[in-house]
């Protein structure tokens, strides 16, 4: 293609000493460090070895483990358990294990191993002291090609399932300054030790109950969540990266990075990983087609996806990741307000999403309070709990799709009609509406109107037709369009009814039941076109409107809102 240089992005070839060295034989720049840099980090444990000799904790571990399955139980009981297996190369939780007991050692062992194989070519692996109360905090480190490095402080990557990371933000709320100095310190060190070029992750686990940091690994590449510390910081990383590979040091504005002492953090960034896992699947990723796409935006809203548009196909041959939205705002309670509003504006159709799952996470109060730890999700099952959305709109076209091809299915399959049937014709009568039993009880009032009834002497008609129709003549089949089209022939014809019965009973039911139509839709066309005539509604106690028991409330709500 021509191309000058490559940035890797943060994919398998983004970790790759291999690749990075096939693009400099080729004489193309790679963006990224230099591949003896990540042979030195990409191991894990290489990494762990160096971190010790610059004086950085570590959490206790074992070297690669042997074949021997004794030797590797004596090795797990010098450390203790519980223990998590690891995988040396590599990342995104492949190859780790959580092994609480001997029994399980050799099966979880080797499992693990044939996992690393197949996702980095390489079987090897080694043990780690399991902390039990732990947080994932981050930091994200930039060198320069003249030996210069800065941090651009935290990240909390807690929120993981499966050890990998669901939800993360920036700073960590639950650091004191001190904290967070002594965290960016023991990330320098590294980066410092290894003379590092481009953007890595230096990554610690946090114990809980001692507030102590423990290394973990460095992750040689630009992350999933560096946008989070972006919004923080103000720095573009990506286009940091490709300035740094151009020879500009840190520190000068042509790198874009500006010296350690002028890095601030501003505010706090949130960003959720909107994948198409199930959540009421046990995260199997979904595929298909995109029938409808609404993403989220706004202040202090930034997308990153790419994928996710009406009519994209998602496929399973790739990762579940259909977009990356990150809020911004100057406080952890507004961040969180904010993510909220974009979760739930977002409009995903087609195939399942983790959406409401996200929702459930950020609107937990443990994430509030910044009680959570790395087991969060795994403990609690509340979030499980949410309800799927309604999705009403798709719905509603499928049905009206359906319908407009195929019939309504009441009707789908019957035979239709004689094309020589006479069709029914409504009696016309032409010319005004004369006033009637309505008009009389807007000029009396209730009261006044009910006491001129009680006076009558003739009998006062009632027409039951628009109510008894449904259950008597036509099997509940009577439709708006033939009710509202004989109202104005009463109106005209019998101005001297009393009323037309046409609420109540089971007209309510019989509308929205069996027709799909709106009877308050229908009682306004019937009201439009016998404007003179009483409407009248059959009220049967507490079953006033269907085919159930309502609570009085209800009943006289009902009425209400029929008058």
């Amino acid at each position: 293609s021509g191309a000058d240089a490559i940035h890797p992005g943060y994919g398998l070839l983004s970790e790759s000493p291999e690749f990075a060295e096939a693009c400099a034989v080729a004489g193309i720049t790679f963006i990224g460090p230099k591949p003896e840099t990540m042979r030195r980090l990409g191991n894990k444990v290489a990494a762990r070895n160096l971190a010790i000799e610059v004086g950085v904790p570590v959490v206790p571990a074992t070297e690669p483990l042997p074949d021997d399955m004794e030797a590797v139980k004596a090795l797990a009981k010098t450390i203790g358990y519980p223990v998590m297996l690891k995988a040396s190369w590599g990342g995104g939780g492949r190859g780790m294990r959580a092994i609480r007991s001997e029994a399980d050692l050799a099966r979880e062992v080797m499992e693990g191993k044939r996992e690393a194989k197949a996702a980095f070519g390489k079987d090897e692996v080694y043990l780690e002291k399991l902390i039990e109360r732990a947080r994932h905090v981050e930091v994200q480190v930039l060198g320069d090609t003249h030996r210069n490095a800065v941090h651009l402080f935290e990240r909390d990557c807690s929120i993981q399932r499966r050890n990998q990371k669901v939800v993360e933000r920036a700073p960590a709320p639950y650091l004191s300054e001190a904290l967070r100095q002594e965290l960016c310190g023991y990330a320098l060190k590294i980066a410092r030790e290894t003379a590092y070029i481009g953007a890595g992750t230096v990554e610690f686990l946090q114990d809980a109950d001692t507030g102590k940091f423990y290394f973990i690994e460095v992750n040689p590449r630009i992350q999933v969540e560096h946008t989070v510390t972006e919004q923080v910081t103000g720095i573009d990383i990506v286009k940091a990266q490709i300035h740094i590979l151009d020879g500009f040091a840190i520190g000068t504005p042509e790198s874009g990075v500006p010296a350690q002492k002028d890095i601030r953090l501003n505010g706090h960034a949130l960003q959720c990983r909107i994948t198409t896992e199930d959540p009421e699947h046990n995260f199997i990723p979904d595929y298909g087609r995109i029938t409808a796409y609404r993403g989220a935006t706004g202040f202090g809203i930034r997308l990153d996806g790419g994928t996710a548009y009406s009519g994209a196909v998602i496929t399973r041959f790739y990762d579940p990741l259909l977009e990356k939205v990150t809020a911004w705002a100057p406080t952890p309670a507004e961040t969180i307000a904010r993510m909220n509003r974009a979760l739930r504006e977002f409009r995903i159709r087609g195939v399942a999403t983790n959406l409401t799952f996200l929702e459930a996470i950020i609107n937990h109060p443990s994430f509030a309070d910044n009680s959570y730890t790395t087991r969060f999700i795994d403990t609690t099952p509340e979030l499980f709990q949410q309800v799927k959305r309604q999705d009403r709109a798709t719905k509603l076209l499928n049905y009206l799709a359906d319908v407009s091809v195929n019939g309504h299915p009441e009707t789908r399959g019957r035979p239709m009609p004689k094309a020589d049937s006479a069709a029914p014709v409504v009696p016309y009568l032409n010319g005004k509406v004369p006033g009637g039993s309505k008009q009389k009880l807007d000029a009396l009032g209730p009261a006044k109107f009910a006491a001129w009834m009680r006076a009558q002497k003739e009998v006062l008609v009632t027409d039951t037709t628009m109510r008894d129709g449904h259950q008597s003549l036509l099997a509940t089949r009577m439709r708006t369009h033939d009710i509202a089209g004989i109202a104005g022939t009463y109106a005209r014809a019998l101005p001297q009814l009393l009323s037309l019965e046409c609420w109540g009973g089971a007209t309510f039911d019989v509308a929205m039941r069996f027709l799909t139509e709106d009877p308050w839709e229908r009682l306004s066309l019937v009201r439009e076109a016998a404007p003179n005539l009483l409407l009248q509604m059959l009220l049967r106690g507490a079953n006033g409107v269907g085919y159930t028991n309502y609570p009085d409330n209800v009943v006289q709500h009902f009425v209400r809102q029929a008058a």
